[in-house]
């Protein structure tokens, strides 16, 4: 057992291996896999063959800087969505007592206070002076009403 251990590790060595896409790739087989057991569809079975054959390519390749950079760019699609999701909550939560505001230069989003009429605001990234125009001035109150 121990020589086959060692073979494969002289195998796959300098190759790309597993990475962060590979298991992406790999969850959505499954998931097309759940889902063809129901349909029966011979698309949907060539589909996952060849996400198959596109994932041990991608491990067993020994271009390591070309899947670097197709990882990387998972990567960073990944976290700009993950942003979007967590800015959408965070404005959920804080809908009462701030709102949120583009500067107008570096089109970085500030949270500023709720305050009622025309106000000077700083972009702490960019030191840009723009005007932020608020209609709300205080706290909106959410209740609940039940019908009896």
């Amino acid at each position: 057992m121990q020589k086959f251990i060692y073979k494969l590790y002289k195998f796959m060595y300098g190759r790309n291996g597993i990475d962060e896409l590979y298991k992406v790739g790999l969850i959505l087989c499954i998931i097309l896999s759940i889902i063809n057991i129901f349909l029966n569809n011979r698309i949907l079975t060539l589909i996952e063959f060849l996400l198959i054959v596109i994932i041990i390519y991608r491990s067993l390749s020994k271009n390591i800087t070309k899947r670097r950079h197709e990882n990387n760019v998972y990567l960073k699609q990944k976290r700009k969505l993950k942003n979007k999701i967590t800015l959408i909550k965070r404005k959920w939560q804080d809908r009462n007592t701030h709102i949120y505001k583009k500067c107008p230069k570096c089109k970085k989003v500030l949270r500023l206070p709720l305050k009622k009429g025309t106000h000077t605001c700083k972009c702490p990234v960019c030191n840009n002076k723009f005007e932020v125009k608020c209609r709300r001035g205080e706290k909106v109150k959410v209740e609940v009403i039940k019908n009896k």
